[in-house]
């Protein structure tokens, strides 16, 4: 057979065909594709519109081609696609396979043209004998049209429109394929047919096909397997072997006796080739598209959600959608394999699916934001016990469960803004059992806030007179807010925001609360990691980074955000958070039972009201993890109680609840890592940068308010009185007290004489002198000038 090349007919031939056979076609289809009735006012004032009406030339239409996530190592996450595709050039299509397909759809295909006649009135024939369709109507190039007009349709009705059983639709089919035929040689349009074709069971394309079928690239189909696949082309779902085995061999072996006729092949290959099986089912393989069928489904989703957002990738989120299933893409990620599992070792360890608590871990590379693992309890489905919601993420991407709020860990952002201040880490603050905050005022950055009704108290056994590290290692909730009133909320929450902390539920700024340093905010595990992997990177703070590279079809590269760091914090103030938060795990502290290995660690536990979520985040300064164990289940009620692990809580805290998970994810993402360590602090950090307070002991409290903040300081008034040599209506004292300094910008409390120069605290179980009657007296009298629970300190 000739094969003929490109350009070989002319534009006048090509026309008179086309005027001579688009009736004709139609007619012909009467018993092939569509009825005789189609011509019924197909007059020739309507075929001479329809003439001036079609292009006269064909536009390709892109392939759609799956797309691929790949994890940092390269092995494969998941498949995105429209459909499962994979085009090939000619070259590396199985010279069988090409006359297999030739053999039964258009024998002719090399010597005719747009449309061949004789073999259309030659297949009308046959398949009227065998009273069903047996042999193609359509050539090659007029398939190759139709296939490509379904291919660009986005929408049911363009679908509809391209199939649609009309004598209009016919003719514009016709006058493309005789476009194509002058644009494309034999050869092209064979390869784009055979790259288009729908081959059943979720495979498009040849060598998706062979590969679904048969595990082997189109280059090397046999005999027998091409026959299989050229057979299923007609009716892909009808001829699939794994819907009916006996068609497709019925339909396999018309093939292959159309082949020996048609003498392409030999007798004994032909009986050879009859004798084989249509397939081996084990060998089939199941189209496993999209994040629901990826080894790591939730992890998968958030990368997908990410992309959605490259305007890149297309105007709208639809544009977008559509672009990451059809362009062909290879999507690399900061996924590891080896800690993914590592995290996942932890879950599989400490809870188990059917718990009534959820446990999730996110693990984060400081100094870069790749999101290196991110697990949960429980796993991805509708199922019983599986849920679509991802526990890492915020709210506002796509399954979301939007965080819990974060307890005790939030002390790291107060100590953070301390420091900045110039507060030393040997800032040591009274701090007793219980405070009473009711009305007291804490500085925001809108002005100040108080709580009506507020007296707090510690969960933990506590040092009367901690310094901010011993504070950190027993978590004691009076310490730091009080130092988060000395240091103002404002401070904190920016602190906050910069290292990426918002609502996770809302989006909204953390709230500026008197109870703020004590975690009230819903944050993710993806948050509070990134956060935490800013002090150890000391203080440079990464965007979460999941996706680090996009390739296109042609493996070009397409344009993606890459890694998006700042400095959030002077690398002496990180140095200092580190520098406490590594004694958190030292002995003495509340993380001091998960310390391992040689390297540096540093970390926080939390613990939020009535034990409804725990908490343990923690960091080297190479890698940083928070795990978190809550109830996810409306109407969220305390641990206590639930199972965990099939076991029911007897208690729940950070160290001993989410340390755990904590400590197996990490002692995992850091197996076979160098030994690390921090940077220690200078000396201005650990000793603070501490300015001399004015005397204004005696004074006008207003005045003395104005002296205090001509002097560099915030200033407050407490509108309660206190026990004092001073004269009533003066100033008492000052926290911090005199001798003690402060840094510039914090804040400064005066209290107000009451004129009463001696007390008792007797019945006063809080030691905060008011007894729970109005007008009561904070200082409860004892030495003059300090506090309640001062008195017996030397130097007060």
């Amino acid at each position: 057979m000739r094969v003929r090349e490109k350009g070989d007919r002319g534009v006048v031939q090509s026309v008179v065909l086309f005027l001579g056979v688009s009736v004709l076609s139609g007619a012909l289809a009467a018993g092939l594709a569509m009825p005789l009735a189609g011509l019924a006012g197909f007059t020739t004032e309507k075929t001479s519109e329809t003439l001036e009406d079609l292009p006269q030339q064909f536009d390709e239409v892109p392939l759609k081609q799956k797309s691929t996530i790949r994890a940092a190592d390269g092995s494969v996450i998941a498949t995105l696609a429209d459909k499962n595709r994979v085009p090939v050039k000619l070259s590396q299509i199985a010279p069988i396979m090409q006359k297999a397909i030739v053999a039964i759809e258009d024998d002719r295909f090399y010597e005719h043209g747009a449309l061949d006649l004789k073999g259309t009135l030659r297949a009308l024939a046959v398949n009227q004998t065998e009273g069903a369709v047996q042999q193609g109507g359509s050539s090659i190039t007029q398939q190759f049209i139709k296939m490509s007009l379904i291919e660009k349709a986005n929408t049911p009705a363009e679908v509809e429109a391209a199939t649609a059983a009309t004598t209009q639709r016919k003719v514009a089919e016709l006058r493309y394929a005789i476009a194509a035929e002058k644009e494309y040689s034999k050869n092209e349009i064979l390869e784009k047919y055979l790259n288009l074709a729908n081959f059943g069971d979720g495979a498009w394309g040849i060598q998706s096909a062979a590969q679904h079928y048969f595990r082997v690239d189109a280059k090397d189909l046999t005999l027998a397997q091409s026959a299989m696949l050229a057979g299923m082309v007609k009716s892909p779902t009808a001829y699939d072997p794994t819907n009916n085995m006996k068609r497709s061999k019925d339909r396999r072996d018309v093939v292959i006796r159309r082949m020996l006729e048609l003498k392409v092949i030999s007798v004994n290959q032909a009986n050879l080739a009859l004798k084989t099986p249509v397939i081996d089912p084990t060998k089939v393989r199941k189209n496993q598209i999209g994040c629901a069928n990826s080894p790591y489904p939730f992890y998968c989703e958030y990368v997908v959600a990410q992309l959605k957002e490259n305007p890149a990738f297309g105007k709208t989120p639809k544009d977008r959608a559509n672009y990451l299933k059809t362009a062909g893409l290879t999507i690399r990620t900061s996924l590891d394999p080896k800690i993914q599992a590592a995290a996942q070792k932890s879950i599989d360890e400490h809870s188990k699916p059917d718990d009534q608590a959820v446990a999730a871990i996110t693990v984060v590379q400081p100094g870069t934001g790749l999101v290196k693992a991110m697990v949960q309890s429980k796993p991805y489905g509708a199922k019983k016990n599986q849920t679509a919601y991802n526990y890492n993420v915020e709210k506002s991407y796509a399954g979301g469960f939007g965080g819990f709020q974060i307890g005790s860990t939030m002390k790291a952002f107060t100590i953070a803004a301390a420091i900045q201040k110039g507060f030393p880490i040997t800032h040591t603050i009274p701090s007793p059992n219980t405070i009473d905050l009711s009305g007291k005022k804490f500085s925001t950055c809108d002005g100040t806030t108080s709580a009506p009704d507020y007296t707090p108290s510690n969960s933990t056994k506590n040092v009367p007179v901690p310094t901010m590290i011993q504070a950190a290692q027993k978590s004691t909730n009076t310490y730091f807010l009080l130092l988060s009133q000395q240091t103002g909320l404002c401070p904190i929450a920016k602190i906050g925001a910069s290292l990426g902390l918002n609502n996770a539920q809302t989006g909204e700024p953390l709230e500026q609360v008197p109870s703020m340093t004590l975690g009230i905010d819903y944050v993710t595990p993806l948050q509070l990691t990134s956060a935490y992997a800013a002090f150890a990177a000391r203080g440079k703070f990464c965007t979460p980074w999941v996706v680090t590279s996009v390739r296109d079809a042609a493996g070009k590269p397409v344009k993606v955000p890459g890694a998006s760091c700042k400095q959030a914090l002077a690398p002496e103030v990180a140095d200092g958070v580190n520098e406490v938060l590594h004694q958190v795990m030292e002995p003495g502290g509340t993380g001091s039972k998960l310390k391992f290995g040689n390297s540096d660690l540093a970390g926080k536990t939390g613990t939020i009201q009535h034990a409804k979520a725990v908490w343990y985040a923690g960091y080297s300064s190479t890698m940083a993890a928070a795990a978190v164990v809550a109830d996810a289940s409306p109407p969220y009620d305390g641990l206590i109680g639930q199972t965990l692990d099939g076991r029911e809580m007897g208690d729940a805290s950070g160290s001993g609840t989410a340390g755990p998970l904590w400590e197996t994810a990490m002692r995992g993402a850091l197996q076979g890592v160098p030994t690390s360590h921090f940077t220690a602090p200078d000396d201005k950090t650990r000793n603070g940068d501490i300015k001399d307070l004015p005397y204004v002991n005696g004074m006008n409290p207003d005045d003395a308010a104005n002296k205090i903040r001509q002097a560099g300081f915030e200033a407050q008034i407490s509108p309660d009185q206190v026990n004092s040599e001073e004269s009533a209506g003066t100033v008492a004292y000052t926290d911090p007290r005199r001798r003690d300094g402060a840094p510039a910008g914090s804040t400064v409390t005066i209290y107000v004489s009451n004129g009463n120069r001696s007390g008792n605290n007797q019945g006063d179980p809080n030691g905060d002198g008011n007894q729970g009657q109005p007008g009561g007296q904070p200082n409860g009298g004892g030495t003059p000038g300090c506090q309640p629970w001062e008195r017996n300190y030397p130097n007060c």
